[in-house]
């Protein structure tokens, strides 16, 4: 039901005080992405699309999320998961590279080709990073923590350093999992990312000239 809800799209329509068409977002992620364990109305997209569409910031984004993939899946299901038409692409991968102690080499050279993919498309990107858990050892953790900065370097996209900033470890933030944010912590994450993704809008705007 995850991976079925993963491939909808939540679209919000462009009404009274928003301008212009509706900027064509993709979500393209893991299960912080998809939703897991929450209903449709309070995944991340649906809430961003929302945040945004009080700012008077028109969009339509699909939740390209699926829950348990990696950084490499997310390269294997790049073309059909981003369609043509397609004017942005919020990436959300790498926590599951972390979680199954990928070498952390393997998850930056997919995520640099899926970057480089997109800006071959002329799709602008949102990169949002990750951080391996502590436990994972000091060496990966350097290794895996480099990957996001590193790849916002060299590569044209808005960064935001870190998806779970400000809900990770928070108990009353996540599910009793302690992995996946509940609707509270979705709405702290769309909070502190929302200006990244306005710059992120903007920047399609000006690519298609709308």
């Amino acid at each position: 039901m995850v991976f079925l809800a993963g491939l909808l799209g939540l679209l919000l329509p462009a009404g009274p005080g928003l301008a212009g068409e509706p900027v064509k977002i993709v979500a393209l992620g893991d299960s912080l992405t998809a939703g897991y364990g929450l209903p449709a109305q309070a995944t991340f997209s649906a809430r961003l699309a929302q945040a945004l569409g009080a700012k008077g910031v028109a969009v339509s984004i699909t939740n390209a999320g699926v829950s348990g993939d990696t950084a490499s899946g997310g390269l294997e299901r790049l073309d059909w998961s981003v369609p043509p038409g397609t004017q942005a692409v919020i990436i959300e991968l790498g926590a599951n590279d972390m979680l199954r102690g990928i070498e952390p080499e393997v998850t930056k050279q997919a995520l640099a080709t899926i970057l480089a993919r997109l800006d071959s498309r002329g799709i602008p990107v949102l990169l949002a990073g990750m951080k391996a858990l502590p436990n994972m050892g000091d060496d990966y953790v350097r290794a895996f923590d480099r990957i996001y900065p590193a790849l916002a370097s060299t590569h044209r996209v808005v960064f935001y350093p870190f998806f779970l900033a400000g809900v990770a470890g928070k108990p009353a933030l996540n599910q009793a999992d302690a992995m996946h944010p509940n609707a509270a912590g979705i709405d702290v994450i769309v909070k502190r990312i929302l200006p990244r993704v306005e710059e992120l809008v903007a920047r399609a705007r000006r690519a298609h000239g709308s």
